[in-house]
């Protein structure tokens, strides 16, 4: 992580990165979460294949040899989950400045905890607002989802690792292109578009 500071009243180690949009004003991320230490056997070609720009993981990693296995696609910026409470040199917030010709396009938090059902946190959303994100990626639920609250966007790709409650093995990608931003999730098994059927 380029630079990192805690906030002693709540005893959170905070992170900051930037990430830079190409000359053509794109930029592709692949989202995963809670590998568990077991990300699905398909996850790592279906990544590839997307080409991103870097991996964002938003926690619940488990062994530590799947970050170093996603490092090899692309550069990875992650964060500590509940389950990697002992991994002291994760932090527990990451804000991801993307930037393009040098000034910021978009700023987002990635966390492991931020959303309450569909609604966000209010302590999450008190860290992006701080922060100046517009966006929060999270995990922690397994539950694929994207959507608006307190004036802000969440998304949490689901979980890339062991099936849970017969939720969906799913990863997500943001993109940004034509001054668009889209958010989508990736099928691990099918390699497919991911749309929820009853969620």
């Amino acid at each position: 992580m380029p630079s990192s500071k805690t906030r002693t009243s709540q005893r959170l180690i905070q992170a900051e990165a930037a990430l830079s949009l190409n000359d053509r004003g794109e930029l592709r991320l692949a989202i995963v979460a809670d590998t568990h230490s077991r990300p699905h056997p398909e996850a790592a070609a279906r990544i590839l294949a997307l080409g991103p720009t870097a991996i964002l993981h938003a926690g619940d990693i488990g062994d530590q040899r799947v970050l170093d296995d996603l490092a090899r696609i692309a550069p990875v910026i992650a964060v500590r989950g509940n389950i990697d409470d002992r991994v002291s040199h994760l932090p527990d917030s990451v804000t991801v400045d993307l930037r393009a010709g040098g000034e910021s396009a978009l700023k987002l938090l990635l966390i492991h905890i931020a959303l309450a059902g569909p609604r966000i946190r209010a302590d999450a959303a008190r860290l992006a607002t701080t922060q100046g994100a517009q966006l929060i990626v999270c995990g922690h639920s397994h539950v694929p989802f994207a959507g608006q609250d307190r004036g802000l966007t969440v998304f949490n790709p689901g979980s890339m690792g062991p099936r849970r409650f017969g939720l969906p093995i799913v990863f997500g990608v943001l993109e940004i292109a034509s001054a668009k931003l889209s958010l989508r999730h990736v099928d691990c098994e099918t390699g497919e578009l991911w749309k929820p059927s009853h969620f």
